[in-house]
């Protein structure tokens, strides 16, 4: 079957509000490296459209009614927003969820040392990476150090242009004849990630005695810079939540300005996109809309704030209890078994330049539209959600009527392919689930590429979505 270049399909109107949710979205990376401060652009923006916290409700004790917009956030990590409909919540929502977290490095909770005149804090990625790619690159520095009495020391340094960055150093090519030997995921190992952080050393009098004279000087001089600069202490690492990100912006990339260039796509793109589609939604609609936006997927959504959590069955069951009365686990089970998700998560673009790896006739092209995934896994579909044809048939139906260009595509040749999302964890409910999302070239680098056109374009899918009663 003919894919579709989603560029051709596009008015001078819709060409222009492509550009305003490029621009928008860009601002949304810039500002939103980490989990946290996803979750606080994302409240900012949904408390302007008129929601309000779940909590505040219920210690109103306020009965919800259609058109009430509520939103719960868990450890500033995760947050889901509900805009209630006309319908009961028993005959199931229609549901949008992602994931906020990326590949990254972690500082470890006791990680500032010297080693030879350079200072460097020690790391755990997170995610997959190629550990490779994360040397020689500018870094910066996002996240939160709490001290014993509650207060909030946060950082985000490496940003600005007169902003000090970090990196990861690598062997000069002149001395590399062994490294170049070794396979790929052996060239860089884990525990070289630490990055550079200093190389000056405190200055202090000399002493004759050498058992009095200063011992690790570089290291006392940047935690002198951490206690003079945030108050912070070597010891307030044991309660940090400290990421090493890429450096640097956003960028439109090619000479014709399609493509965005950033650190965090996946899974931001559809973050970004299907909120902007849950806050775009006019009216009362006939189906409660329900958007999920969640931590942990890159790690295999465990923890609190993992949708493995019940964080999200709590709040439905808080809803409604505020809102049908008469509450039991029953009429839980049946709002979310009658409910349906788009698992709103990135596909890997075909890459010419790797074209091995791909099946061309399934696979997801730049530039074609949102892209439906039938199925996940790995190697004989293990591990995956696999959405039935009924469910393909509905959503085939409500893209048509509503004119968005999508495609379709698998990960990768069989063989070879692999990943999962939170799609299987939503599907254990009984809902119809499939995963949709924006074609991603360079995924899981620092820096990964997508089209202007799929990033609106799935926007204006989840939009379409959401408006529909489902099946």
């Amino acid at each position: 079957m003919d894919k579709k270049n989603v560029w051709d399909t596009y008015s001078a109107h819709q060409l222009k509000e492509l550009e305003v949710h490029a621009q928008e979205y860009m601002a949304f990376l810039d500002c939103g490296k980490t989990e946290r401060e996803c979750v606080e652009q994302i409240v900012n923006q949904a408390e302007v459209a008129g929601y309000v916290p779940l909590k505040s409700v219920i210690e109103k004790k306020k009965k919800i009614k259609p058109g009430d917009k509520i939103y719960s956030v868990l450890m500033n990590k995760t947050i889901v927003l509900f805009h209630i409909g006309k319908n009961p919540l028993e005959s199931g929502m229609n549901i949008l969820g992602a994931h906020i977290d990326s590949p990254r490095m972690d500082v470890k909770q006791d990680p500032l040392y010297e080693d030879n005149g350079i200072a460097y804090l020690d790391t755990h990625y997170y995610g997959g990476v190629k550990k490779y790619q994360w040397v020689t690159i500018p870094l910066a520095l996002h996240g939160v150090a709490v001290k014993k009495d509650g207060t909030t020391i946060e950082f985000n340094l490496g940003e600005e242009d007169d902003d000090p960055v970090f990196f990861v150093s690598d062997l000069l090519i002149h001395l590399a004849q062994e490294q170049m030997e070794k396979k790929a995921n052996k060239v860089i190992e884990g525990e070289a990630l630490d990055i550079i952080v200093g190389n000056r050393p405190l200055k202090v009098a000399k002493s004759k005695d050498p058992d009095k004279n200063l011992k690790d000087p570089v290291k006392m001089a940047i935690l002198k810079l951490l206690k003079d600069d945030y108050d912070m202490d070597e010891e307030d690492f044991l309660s940090a939540e400290l990421e090493v990100v890429p450096a640097g912006r956003a960028r439109e990339a090619g000479f014709d300005r399609s493509m965005i260039l950033a650190y965090g796509q996946d899974d931001r793109v559809c973050a970004f996109s299907s909120l902007k589609a849950m806050l775009e939604l006019s009216g009362t609609p006939k189906r409660t809309a329900c958007c999920i936006l969640v931590d942990k997927e890159e790690i295999g959504s465990v923890g609190a704030t993992g949708m493995r959590s019940r964080f999200f069955e709590n709040c439905v069951g808080e809803i409604l209890a505020l809102g049908e009365g008469n509450y039991n686990d029953l009429m839980l089970k049946r709002c979310l078994a009658n409910s349906c998700m788009l698992s709103s998560d990135v596909s890997a673009a075909f890459d010419p330049s790797y074209a091995s790896s791909f099946e061309k006739k399934n696979a997801a092209f730049l530039g074609n539209g949102i892209v439906f995934n039938k199925f996940t896994g790995s190697r004989g579909k293990s591990g995956s959600n696999d959405a039935n044809a009924e469910y393909m048939a509905y959503l085939r139906d409500i893209f048509a009527k509503e004119k968005v260009t999508f495609q379709t595509a698998e990960l990768g040749k069989v063989d070879l392919g692999g990943g999962g999302t939170i799609a299987y964890i939503l599907a254990l409910y009984g809902m119809n689930v499939i995963d949709s999302g924006v074609a991603v070239l360079n995924m899981h680098a620092p820096w990964e590429a997508t089209s202007k056109a799929d990033v609106y374009e799935a926007k204006r899918g989840y939009a379409a979505f959401l408006k529909y009663e489902g099946l």
